[in-house]
């Protein structure tokens, strides 16, 4: 009886999201999951699943790593809303390797990707973007409240400018934007909400 394949689930997953986030879902082929995992086509097939359902499970992982950053800056409570924010910000851009700045962000990726082409993997990545949109619309709602916000600016349109801000980050670091021109259009953006 062949002796069953040991491995290390969570560096399979983070191998995987990897490879995922570096060349997106369509062009990492099932032998460049192989490869960038060091597994077997049966041990991926038996423990992962399809190449949809290896995506699925690598999408929460790393909304489990963004979820942290959040918890640590917008869900930080003894921070003022403004300064929250911009901790997030700062975080998605220098909390992150140096040598992962330049893969962007996982979801902004598969936006760009027409990943549309699949309902369930569609949902999933719009799932992932109304998560964020949720923790950064406590923190305007905030603002809203305490009137910091720019004249006819409301919580809900500086949310979905943060999510846009968000993208945007992620976009020119991928592109090889410097993090610190970065950062001097976030501050730029935030400042551009506030009154």
């Amino acid at each position: 009886m062949a002796r069953p394949i040991e491995f290390d689930y969570n560096d399979v997953i983070e191998r995987a999201t990897q490879q995922f986030w570096m060349d997106g879902f369509v062009a990492s082929s099932v032998q460049k999951l192989l490869d960038a995992t060091r597994i077997n086509r049966g041990t991926m097939y038996n423990s992962f699943g399809e190449k949809e359902a290896f995506f699925k499970s690598c999408v929460e992982h790393y909304n489990a790593i963004l979820k942290k950053q959040m918890d640590a800056t917008l869900g930080n409570h003894s921070l003022k809303a403004l300064a929250a924010l911009t901790a997030f910000f700062q975080d998605i851009v220098t909390g992150v390797p140096a040598a992962r700045r330049s893969f962007g962000c996982l979801l902004v990726n598969s936006q760009c990707e027409s990943i549309q082409w699949e309902e369930n993997l569609a949902k999933l990545i719009r799932d992932s973007f109304t998560t964020i949109r949720k923790a950064l619309l406590q923190r305007t709602r905030e603002l809203e409240k305490s009137k910091a916000l720019a004249s006819g600016i409301s919580a809900e349109f500086a949310a979905d400018q943060l999510v846009a801000l968000y993208q945007s980050a992620k976009l020119n670091l991928r592109s090889g934007k410097a993090a610190k021109q970065t950062l001097e259009h976030i501050h730029f953006s935030l400042e551009a909400i506030m009154k």
